[in-house]
């Protein structure tokens, strides 16, 4: 095909200095991406008050299922297409590029038209607040009006990430941001469309962001991963890699976000204050989520180059480079949300109320973030080797079904909202032991399947 051999081969090197190399676009990546929908909660809580801040508060639980889905099958994109790179096999990179591609549009308008179809219906099971009802539906159905953009951007992003670029996604999500910001202050503050402004200014900017990342795939001149719109079709060896990996990835994603509609629910019978206490802690949290998640992500990438290169010495090693470094950040995290908790919350909403319980939201939750690393971290490197229905099946159990049986059987007679909060760090303390017991003793890296492929 007369390709020239194209930048991110990490089949070799340093591999703490390759890892941060991917973590730092990826983190402040997610920093911009989260600015925007920070904006949002401090426009809406600040400018519109506090019922309308529950009301976008009601919709995290949705926009997160939603997302987790899609997600979850780009990064059966990413495994796939990056082990094709790192085993230099550039006809089935530009075959795996082509189908996430199109499957991206695919499963954009399915959930645009079953989002805004089903919205009423979620908010109605979720039990959502009267007074925050309206709000809620206006912003879910308004953002699923923009799935497509919304899943081709992170599909496109996939695509570059596999190959090793982490720069543009950045570069493009901070152009996402500054629109965002600048219609969340147009369309709220000057023509006073308050939920409506916000979510309008979401899904514009997540428009900006798919045409940036599209056109940036298509110029990638004589490269494997060059993007041709005519040349998109299901290709029968990538869906299969892709729904391989991607499904039950998916599926762990729908589980832990069903787990969360639930946590929501209750707390949506508390009060509004427990909801706005919540969704303020929610753009606290994202610091830690933005952290762990970035590594995973950049560890996926360099657990799937590597194994499709043959280097599973080097997959073993990044592992714990990833865990040392992440526990570095957690503990740094922790300590200055911990410290800080009153006046960050009261950031996102004075209101007095708010602030006592979202105060002592903060200071019961963030000392346990460590407790949650080793799941993100070790599925994301045996993901990267291509098993990702074994780590589906811990997370499932261990957090998703137990953190059930926890709302279920303990809250009922413990109705308060850190008795709620306290289903997260039993979770993640418990899967972490079985994701560590099956990273140990498990059959995830197995050099005769990487070479039969």
């Amino acid at each position: 095909m007369g390709l020239l051999r194209p930048p991110g081969d990490i089949t070799q090197g340093v591999i703490w200095k390759h890892l941060m190399a991917f973590f730092f676009p990826l983190w402040f990546g997610t920093f911009f991406q989260q600015l925007y929908n920070t904006v949002d909660t401090l426009v809406v809580g600040r400018f519109v008050g506090k019922v309308a801040l529950a009301a976008v508060g009601s919709t995290g639980a949705l926009v997160n299922l939603t997302v987790g889905i899609f997600t979850g099958l780009a990064s059966g994109a990413v495994v796939a297409i990056a082990q094709q790179y790192g085993a230099r096999r550039w006809d089935d990179v530009r075959k795996g590029v082509h189908t996430a591609m199109l499957l991206s549009l695919i499963i954009g308008a399915f959930f645009m038209v079953t989002g805004f179809l089903l919205t009423p219906w979620a908010l109605r099971v979720l039990g959502t607040r009267a007074d925050a009802f309206p709000g809620a539906e206006l912003y879910l159905k308004i953002y699923f009006l923009g799935m497509i953009p919304n899943v081709v951007y992170n599909m496109g992003t996939g695509v570059l990430r596999a190959v090793g670029d982490f720069k543009r996604p950045l570069y493009f999500l901070i152009a996402a941001s500054v629109c965002n910001i600048v219609l969340d202050l147009v369309l709220v503050l000057g023509f006073h469309l308050d939920v409506a402004g916000v979510a309008i200014a979401t899904v514009c900017s997540q428009v900006l962001s798919a045409v940036l990342v599209v056109v940036s795939l298509m110029r990638a001149d004589m490269t494997p991963y060059q993007f041709f719109p005519r040349q998109m079709r299901l290709y029968a060896d990538p869906i299969h890699s892709i729904m391989v990996i991607g499904v039950p990835t998916a599926l762990q994603s729908v589980m832990y976000s069903a787990s969360n509609l639930f946590i929501q629910a209750a707390i949506n019978s508390i009060s509004t204050d427990a909801v706005a206490a919540w969704t303020a802690y929610g753009k606290l949290d994202v610091f830690f989520w933005m952290t762990i998640t970035s590594m995973a992500q950049s560890l996926t990438t360099f657990s799937g180059q590597n194994y499709g290169a043959g280097r599973y010495d080097r997959v073993k090693k990044s592992v714990w480079v990833s865990v040392a470094l992440t526990a570095v950040f957690t503990a740094f995290i922790s300590t200055v949300m911990f410290i800080f908790a009153r006046p960050l919350v009261g950031f996102f909403c004075p209101d007095d109320d708010v602030l006592a319980v979202g105060v002592e939201l903060v200071r019961f939750l963030v000392p346990t973030y460590i407790t949650y690393i080793l799941i993100e971290l070790l599925t994301g490197a045996i993901r990267g080797a291509g098993k990702s229905l074994v780590p589906m099946i811990i997370s499932v159990l261990g957090v998703c079904v137990l953190r059930l049986a926890w709302l279920f059987f303990v809250v009922p007679s413990h109705h308060t909202l850190l008795m709620v909060a306290a289903s997260y760090p039993i979770t993640w303390t418990i899967t972490s032991v079985a994701i560590f017991l099956y990273y140990r003793f498990g059959r995830w890296l197995e050099p005769e399947r990487a070479s039969a492929q």
